[in-house]
């Protein structure tokens, strides 16, 4: 390397930053007394050689927190701009004015780690060599250091004593900085397994009732937390529950039939009809099985029909009475009107009007449709039908001697056969004008009268059928049939054990469940 001094002769040249050599080459050197150091040309500019380097800027502060986790803490990215007038830095330093944190690096960008997370942070940076360290740059603007989630504190896990759920609580940490987005909640079978995670229903939720585990099993549950950062660990585990020993039944609870109307009379409307197979009663949903618990006493009551009117000008038809399992109740048919006497409201089908009384009464919804309009017109016009299941009874146009038909009943395949049930009673006729008696619903409707003082059919014993309505003067009409109860299971999920005071006339199997058909009286059920 070839070295000029300048000047030639007489030492080191000096100046203020203006006088420096004009056309200089590598390894020139020159005392800046306006800066007070020595310089020495690189080729590209003059650099100071003696001297700590001038105070570094701060370009930017950047929040790095994906994929971080809480515990580790939040990083900065902080990018520096060299000053100008000192010699260069071999290191930069970076720290925080509050909490203790700092960090260095040989390059101008610098990763400060470990921050407390969701904190604000105001960063400095300084620059050093050989000859020293550089006063702190001016402060960037407070940054906050963001994460992902603390982990939840778990709480308990309680089972419910009626069904297979079990609620789950916790408290939440800190969000790490940002808005969480999820809270997971996963459940483990006998502590171990994990089983499929459900989700909380809002991110500020501190409980959960986690749905659809197995009967009868021992579980435990940990909670975890979510925000764009990332996902927090699983916390610890709650304390083990076991989910209550239950089982799903499916039912046919049809009530007794409501009795049909004297002289005249409407047919009784029919008993109301529930049911989780087939169809249920009136324009109502197909049910949900009923959730039971195994061991535990469960009421099972057969409705009764309802009683006939009879004799001229008499009461409406009574009616039927309820059936019942557990909290499912159908309410008994309404009873047929009688003459002058207005029908009875009832389960799955109203009483008809008679020959006297224009309007049917109404099913119970859900259960059944409303009774057929009598006639209204004196003894020259007949009576309607009950109200059925699956249709309302047939009206009277208002002129006819003729009674009309009851509504039809619904067919329910809970035993495995199609079977029709709760058929609305027929109406009866006018008397002595050759009128014709109404039909009863199909499903076990009893058909009116068609001859004076002569009693109307009654409705089919244990399908729920109202009776029909008597003819004018005299006729009376026929009772209400009982009603019936049918029970449904998975044959794998358990056993039923029958209590005193009901009579079970069937049991059987349709493929993979067993059923029992209870048709009278009124007692307890389990399973075991």
């Amino acid at each position: 390397m070839t070295f000029q001094q300048y000047p030639s002769k007489g030492g080191i040249p000096s100046g203020d930053t203006a006088g420096r050599p004009s056309s200089p080459i590598i390894g020139d050197t020159y005392y800046n007394g306006q800066l007070e150091v020595l310089e020495i040309y690189n080729g590209t500019a003059w650099v100071a050689v003696s001297a700590p380097p001038a105070t570094p800027s701060i370009s930017s502060v950047t929040d790095v927190g994906t994929g971080l986790a809480y515990a580790t803490g939040g990083t900065f990215t902080v990018v520096l701009t060299p000053g100008t007038g000192g010699s260069t830095a071999s290191q930069f330093n970076v720290s925080t004015t509050t909490g203790g944190f700092s960090a260095s690096s040989s390059g101008t960008t610098v990763s400060l780690t470990g921050l407390t997370s969701n904190t604000s942070f105001v960063v400095v940076a300084n620059a050093q060599n050989n000859f020293g360290t550089t006063v702190n740059s001016n402060p960037f603007s407070a940054v906050t250091a963001t994460t992902a989630p603390q982990t939840p504190t778990i709480g308990t896990a309680t089972a419910s004593t009626s069904n297979t759920d079990v609620t789950v609580t916790w408290t939440l940490g800190s969000n790490g900085g940002k808005n969480l987005s999820s809270i997971t909640i996963t459940p483990f079978l006998n502590g171990t397994t994990a089983q499929t995670s459900q989700t909380a229903a809002t991110t500020s939720s501190t409980s959960h009732t986690f749905t659809g585990l197995t009967a009868n099993s021992s579980y435990t549950f940990k909670v975890k937390a979510t925000n764009a950062n990332g996902t927090s660990p699983d916390s610890t585990a709650t304390n083990s529950v076991t989910t209550a020993n239950v089982m799903d039944v499916g039912y046919l609870v049809v009530a007794g039939g409501g009795g049909g109307g004297s002289d005249g009379g409407g047919g009784g409307g029919a008993g109301g009809l529930r049911s989780t197979v087939t169809g249920t009663g009136g324009s109502g949903s197909l049910e949900t099985a009923l959730t039971i618990v195994k061991g535990t006493n469960y009421t099972v009551t057969v409705g009764g029909g309802g009683a006939a009117a009879s004799g001229n000008a008499g009461p409406a038809g009574t009616s039927g009475s309820n059936s019942v399992f557990s909290t499912i109740t159908s309410t008994g048919g309404g009873g047929g009107g009688s003459w002058s006497t207005v029908p009875l409201t009832g389960g799955s089908g109203g009483g008809a009007g008679s020959n006297r009384t224009a309007n049917g009464a109404d099913g119970t919804t859900g259960q059944g449709f409303r009774g057929g309009a009598g006639g209204n017109g004196g003894s020259f016009t007949g009576a309607g039908g009950g109200g059925g299941a699956a249709a309302q009874g047939g009206d009277n146009a208002g002129v006819s001697a003729n009674g009309t038909a009851g509504g039809a009943g619904r067919a329910v395949s809970i035993t495995g056969s199609s079977v029709t049930y709760a058929g609305g009673g027929g109406g009866g006729i006018s008397q002595g004008i050759g009128g014709s008696a109404g039909a009863g619903g199909a499903g076990g409707g009893g058909a009116g009268s068609n001859a004076q003082a002569i009693a109307a059919t009654a409705g089919t014993v244990n399908t729920g059928g109202g009776g029909g309505g008597g003819c004018e003067d005299n006729g009376a009409g026929g009772n209400g049939g009982k009603g019936v109860v049918v029970l449904r299971w998975l044959t794998s999920a358990g056993s039923i054990t029958v209590g005193a005071g009901l009579t079970a006339d069937a049991t059987g199997t349709d493929g993979s469940f067993s059923y029992r058909r209870f048709t009278d009286g009124s007692g307890n059920v389990s399973w075991s």
